[in-house]
């Protein structure tokens, strides 16, 4: 399958030391991006995508969410809500613990069997097309070394944030940060005020002492830690700063400015929605996050979708993220909502607007036309050419 996406008013590219890409055209083959430039002329293509000068960015990417099975939250009792992400232009979900399956198991050997069944579960499901990182255990005491070897070879790439469980230290999370590294997870850790029963509040001294990939929801999930140790975080290590939706907006952006000013800038910063959650279900929560650093916190939006696409895709090894040759297709078409005093999807972040999708295609396949959750955009993106067929979602 070959597809032509022209007619693009931009292309927001994802790379954060790249951002905006010179391109008003996309090409696709067998799922991937075949090259992005100005007036491409493939030839053969069997499917032909007028971007009717809408802004092109890579889908993006939620990298904090709590899936348990399939597209249903326990937590908020809700069907679909992956599907109901994908119309807020998510094509790639990451899980930070399956912590709301109903009698979690907190023994070694029962977080080893739902972690490595979840991963597996996962790498077999796609709800509505969406690509679900699954499978990140909720580390107990007792863990040792072997087990994690085990996780791993049971195809566990991932440990779910720190301190939901009986793990709640610097000493304690240290040796099994370490252990986890060595066989190829990537390692996220709660920080701030507790967000259920029986999770533990956690500081700047933990979160330096173990040194994971990722510190999570550094604006709390929703209570964050102090300006003093958020600081610190930033300053003393050079760990990815993840700012979520469902946390607190000042802190967000306190975050945000400090870790501009530090080692690695806004390379850093990562961006999840922390859902489902106590706060619900919330299927535009990456926009509104993107808007919020980008209308407040005096982001270029551009440099906002990097942080919501390629910033995690780094972090986390994947192939998507970015517009580049080669990369994975997952794209979204998206423009101003309409009524907004802004004339692009950029400009909508900029102003505060969310802007309206008109189109997401995953692998190159077209899984929705206009979303049903965005405001309308003001120009929508159409197939004009070859299989009009949208996946039917």
């Amino acid at each position: 399958m070959r597809t032509l996406i022209r007619n693009i008013g931009a292309v927001a590219s994802g790379d954060v030391d790249a951002p905006v890409a010179d391109a008003d055209s996309i090409v696709i083959a067998d799922g991937r991006i075949e090259a992005v430039g100005r007036g491409l002329d493939p030839g053969d293509v069997d499917q032909v995508i007028d971007a009717r000068g809408t802004t092109a960015m890579p889908g993006l990417i939620d990298s904090h969410a709590h899936p348990v099975f399939g597209d249903f939250t326990p937590r908020q009792q809700t069907q679909s809500f992956i599907e109901s992400g994908l119309h807020g232009g998510v094509t790639t979900v990451i899980s930070a613990g399956e912590v709301h399956l109903p009698g979690r198991p907190k023994d070694v050997v029962g977080l080893k069997a739902l972690a490595i069944v979840a991963a597996k579960a996962w790498g077999s499901l796609r709800p509505a097309g969406v690509k679900v990182h699954g499978g990140a255990p909720i580390l107990e005491l007792g863990l040792e070394e072997h087990d994690f070897a085990e996780m791993a070879a049971g195809g566990v790439q991932l440990v779910g944030e720190i301190g939901l469980g009986s793990v709640k230290t610097g000493e304690q999370a240290a040796p099994m940060v370490a252990w986890a590294k060595q066989h190829g997870m990537t390692v996220t850790f709660h920080t701030g005020g507790p967000s259920i029963a029986g999770s533990n509040p956690i500081a700047a001294d933990a979160v330096l002492e173990a040194r994971p990939h990722i510190v999570g929801h550094i604006n709390g999930g929703t209570t964050p830690m102090s300006d003093r140790d958020i600081e610190r975080v930033i300053g003393e290590s050079d760990m990815a700063i993840e700012i979520v939706h469902c946390g607190n907006g000042r802190a967000a952006l306190h975050a945000l400015r400090t870790t501009a000013g530090a080692t690695g800038g806004l390379g850093r910063v990562i961006l999840g929605n922390d859902a489902p959650s106590g706060t619900g279900v919330v299927p535009l929560g990456i926009l509104r996050t993107m808007a919020h650093l980008a209308s407040l916190g005096g982001v270029a939006p551009e440099l906002a979708v990097a942080m919501a696409t390629g910033n995690t895709a780094r972090v986390h090894k994947l192939d998507v993220g970015v517009l580049a040759t080669g990369g994975a297709a997952d794209i979204v078409l998206c423009d101003a909502p309409v009524g907004s005093s802004a004339g692009s999807a950029l400009e909508a972040l900029a102003v505060g607007d969310l802007p309206g999708i008109s189109m997401v295609l995953i692998d190159g396949a077209v899984q929705i036309g206009r979303s049903r959750n965005t405001p309308p955009a003001a120009r929508a993106a159409e197939v004009v050419g070859g299989d009009p067929a949208a996946g039917g979602h």
